[in-house]
């Protein structure tokens, strides 16, 4: 049973990672889980135990990408990118890190796959239109998608892994926001220090801003544009609400995106059906079964192995705990994609039966480890295959060596300054 579960949980991940012919990687994970039921690694009770967990998550990261697609069509994010660009007046350095700190703003609010699906064409584009050649243009390419990562944990909504954990662990809006924000400005402070001092000599000093556009040129409806500031406040109240009144965040995505998508079609500058056609539907698929395949780990027993492994590390202190929680979760992130180590830690993290702020502990360590050990390898998160496919799409090939050298190199220390502030701040505030 252990061996079939782990060969079966192998082959699909190889199948979602490969995606042989455009195979999409929901009708890989489907596949998988129609295989687990028929082999008997788990049952149809299993696959709606699951379908409880995620959905909401699901849900929620196709609504908010949805939102994203709509305020990229109104030439939002491109208003905002000019708008940095204007104001760093010719500093290369400067500019450097007011993209870094925009792609942290765009994953904190949009998730990070907008960040890397949305913010990255747009870099790419400015970077053109300043004639930057290859090497100075590669620090803002590599910043864009290094930043969506590391900087998608203040909120629920901000990572699909962040929805999955705080749905499994039954955290609200506003609780989850109050242990991870302050983390997250550590990743963010970590994150634009190791990017600065591993591409100094690259970024250009000087860049001339007079060749970009105005930014008021990137809007492509001024109505929209100002609707969409009040849209975005009602989006952040409602989620403010969801732990109030226990209202999915799903719901509340899904709302604004019907009123996004309503009052686009009506200024006839977002065609409704097509951006609801290019949603990312494969993902609602790929999490429901890809979840389902790691939930056999669960019945053979794995996860109750990992769960005593975790409690062992408690028996060193919380920050003993916590470091080593993050670092696990960062590993299996890194070399089986974070969807499905998010699941398999929470599991255990439950048989540790641990509670209190030693379970916090745990629980948004793991979070944190998921979050940014993606970044040590090419395969670790989806919203870096979609950075990747972007850049190819683009004419822009970063090897997999590459990839990993630089991804380890920047990582490590981040994650480990951000289980540090994950630590600091839960001493402060328990």
């Amino acid at each position: 049973m252990t061996y079939l579960a782990m060969a079966l949980f192998a082959v699909t991940l190889v199948f979602v990672i490969w995606q042989p012919k455009g195979l999409s990687i929901g009708w890989s994970a489907l596949l998988g889980a129609l295989l687990a039921l028929v082999l008997r690694v788990v049952t149809l009770q299993d696959m709606w135990d699951v379908t409880r967990i995620v959905w909401d998550a699901t849900f929620a990261f196709v609504a908010i990408l949805i939102i994203s697609t709509i305020l990229d069509e109104v030439g939002f994010f491109e208003w905002a990118a000019l708008q940095m660009a204007r104001a760093a007046h010719g500093d290369g350095r400067k500019v450097f890190l007011f993209v870094t700190f925009l792609g942290a703003m765009v994953a904190a609010f949009f998730a990070n796959d907008g960040a890397a699906l949305i913010l990255t064409p747009i870099v790419l584009e400015k970077m053109n239109l300043l004639r930057l050649d290859a090497r100075r243009m590669l620090p803002f390419i590599m910043a864009s998608g290094f930043i969506a990562d590391t900087t998608s944990l203040p909120l629920v909504i901000s990572n699909l892994v962040n929805i999955v954990s705080a749905d499994y662990f039954h955290i609200g809006f506003l609780s989850y926001m109050a242990y991870m924000v302050v983390p997250n400005l550590f990743s963010l402070a970590a994150s634009m220090l190791v990017l600065y001092l591993f591409f100094r000599r690259d970024i250009p000093e000087t860049y001339r801003p007079e060749v970009l556009p105005d930014a008021s040129r990137a809007i492509r409806h001024h109505g929209m544009f100002r609707l969409s500031w009040f849209i975005l406040a009602a989006l952040m109240a409602g989620y403010i609400l969801t732990e109030a009144f226990r209202i999915p965040v799903s719901f509340v995505a899904a709302a604004i995106a019907v009123i996004f998508l309503v009052s686009g079609a009506k200024t006839g500058v977002i065609h409704p059906w097509r951006v609801i056609r290019g949603a990312p539907w494969a993902i609602v698929v790929f999490s429901i079964g890809m979840y389902v395949v790691v939930y056999g780990l669960r019945n053979a027993g794995l996860t109750d192995l990992l769960g005593r492994v975790i409690a062992d590390t408690t028996h060193g202190g919380m920050y003993a705990a916590t470091l080593a929680t993050g670092f696990l979760a960062a590993f299996l992130s890194s070399v089986m994609n974070n969807m499905p180590t998010v699941m398999i830690d929470a599991l255990a993290i439950h048989a540790t039966q641990t509670v209190g702020t030693m379970q916090k502990a745990l629980v948004y360590a793991n979070v944190i480890g998921c979050d940014l050990g993606p970044k040590i390898t090419p395969i670790g998160s989806l919203a870096t295959l979609l950075w990747l496919h972007v850049l190819s799409k683009k004419g822009i090939t970063i090897s997999w060596g590459r990839y990993f050298r630089t991804g380890i190199v920047l990582t490590v220390p981040v994650l480990f300054a951000t289980l540090t502030g994950l630590y600091v701040w839960l001493r402060i505030i328990t």
